[in-house]
């Protein structure tokens, strides 16, 4: 992380790597096979201090929107200290192809970390979701969070202060939608809803 940040992930080399590490090119390549799988130990790490930074929050908190706001204001916390060489690392991730994209089979254990963590957002809170809905709310949680992720990349407001202002402006209106889901009148549109992310499941 300290070559990332001092020359540019584009120009840092597994071989520049292994010399700071004080190890030889071939022992770094053993435990990482590329740079892309060091940025993947990278978000693991993070996905840890998130997932403890939330946990305060949750311990006290069970408003759905509180506990919501909570854990995205964590991700921004702990994610703040990179925010400089975020987008270097973006411009791989939004390659479909990078292992460093979010929806990589390389990231699966940060994904399933963090959807696991807006499950316990979910199982901990006030809040009734209409049946069918309810299973797929924390992977949707998890996609706002990528949402926000890649507004907060391009957020150049000091302190990435517009990042937070999103999250207290969209995080009210989520909560209102979610708790509207159980009424009659909206629930052909949760099924169809679930009907279409069943069918991307299906088409991947």
């Amino acid at each position: 992380m300290t070559l990332f940040r001092r020359d540019g992930y584009d120009a840092t080399t597994m071989r520049a790597v292994a010399k700071a590490a004080g190890v030889s090119v071939g022992n770094a390549y053993y435990y990482f096979s590329s740079k892309e799988h060091l940025v993947q130990a990278f978000y693991d790490g993070l996905q840890v201090e998130h997932a403890a930074a939330a946990a305060e929050v949750l311990a006290k908190e069970r408003a759905f929107a509180g506990r919501v706001r909570g854990v995205l204001e964590a991700w921004l916390d702990v994610a703040a200290p990179h925010h400089e060489f975020a987008g270097q690392f973006f411009r791989n991730a939004a390659d479909p192809r990078s292992p460093l994209s979010p929806f990589s089979e390389e990231s699966t254990p940060a994904r399933e970390a963090s959807i696991a963590l807006f499950e316990e957002v979910l199982a901990g809170s006030d809040v009734k979701v209409a049946a069918p809905l309810r299973p797929e709310l924390p992977g949707l949680l998890w996609l706002l969070q990528m949402g926000l992720v890649l507004f907060w990349v391009y957020d150049g407001s000091d302190g990435q202060a517009r990042s937070r202002a999103l999250v207290a402006s969209a995080v009210p209106a989520l909560d209102r939608t979610v708790r509207m889901t159980r009424l009659p009148v909206i629930r052909s549109l949760v099924d169809d809803l679930v009907k279409v992310l069943s069918d991307i499941r299906a088409a991947g």
